[in-house]
């Protein structure tokens, strides 16, 4: 795949999970979605019917790749008990309490973090005066981003926003480990479809209900799981055949897609200056963050190719 090639369809991928904020919120308004219970029911329903999707094109693509499914199973429900019920279950009720382009900017935390810190779960990578550099920056955004008029705000909601960050980190480094056994987008599917089910009997036992009607509201729905699909199966290629560095600097235009739909679906106000200052600031972070590491993966195929040459 080409380099052009490779970065439209990421950001074709980082409009379509742009995209999603607002119309999550939209579908709450639709299906009269008001409790936690609502909230975890609609969230099961979507990540039941995107994971049952996933794995039955997992599976016409290539049976085999379930073979070795049984043997990571674990691992692959853990990364689903923190990628999808924790993380989901946080964003969705966060959602709630704060606005959606709010909500994409907060969430881009967990991947300034699992730059930064991801040293602490994996011995390669050790820290640096860059990582740390763009922690501390990302950090001044997100004290930015909640700076009003009346000082710094700081609610339940984008608490609950950054919990899902930290879910999006463990997630990270379980889904590493579990994509050298597993085909990425089969244990997708099947930690999608374990969530899924766990959200929505969860929401059905604490009384949640959703109100589906026959109108023209269900394209609503079918929007959050079409688009939840095809981002994620493209995102997976994408990575397969990417640098993942350059592709996480390329995801930052996520919540600047969120911005923009958030504003001309729900009608936000995205004129804050605090929001330009956040996005810069974040997103210096994450680019600080990523050149040190980009060089360091050089130095170690160049070592690595050295090595080799060596051995022969």
């Amino acid at each position: 795949m080409s380099k052009n090639k490779t970065i439209w369809l990421t950001l074709v991928t980082m409009l379509l999970w742009g995209s999603l904020f607002p119309m999550v919120k939209l579908g709450f308004a639709a299906y009269n979605v008001q409790s936690t219970a609502d909230i975890l029911l609609f969230a099961g329903i979507r990540f039941v019917a995107c994971g049952a999707v996933i794995c039955l094109f997992s599976a016409v693509r290539d049976r085999k790749s379930y073979r070795p499914v049984k043997k990571a199973l674990l691992p692959i429900l853990l990364s689903g008990l923190f990628a999808i019920i924790l993380h989901y279950g946080f964003t969705y009720i966060g959602l709630e309490m704060t606005d959606s382009s709010k909500t994409a900017l907060l969430k881009q935390i967990g991947a300034l973090l699992y730059v930064c810190f991801s040293f602490l779960f994996i011995k390669e990578d050790r820290p640096t005066p860059q990582k740390i550099g763009g922690a501390l920056v990302g950090f001044l955004g997100m004290i930015a981003l909640n700076i009003t008029a009346e000082g710094m705000s700081f609610y339940i909601g984008d608490l609950l926003i950054l919990c899902a960050s930290f879910c999006t980190v463990f997630s990270n480094v379980i889904s590493k480990r579990v994509f050298a056994w597993v085909a990425p987008v089969t244990a997708t599917g099947v930690s999608q479809l374990f969530g899924g089910l766990v959200l929505l009997i969860v929401g059905l036992l604490m009384g949640g209900r959703v109100s589906f009607s026959a109108n023209s509201s269900l394209w609503i729905m079918a929007y959050i799981c079409a688009a939840s699909i095809v981002s994620y199966c493209m995102w997976f290629g994408i990575v397969k055949s990417g640098e993942l560095s350059r592709l996480f600097i390329i995801k930052f235009a996520e919540p600047v897609f969120a911005c923009i739909f958030g504003a001309f679906i729900l009608r936000e106000n995205i004129w804050r200056v605090q929001y330009l200052v956040a996005f810069l600031l974040i997103s210096g972070g994450i680019l600080l963050s990523h050149i040190r590491c980009g060089k360091h993966i050089k130095q170690e195929k160049k070592h690595g190719t050295d090595s080799t040459t060596k051995d022969r």
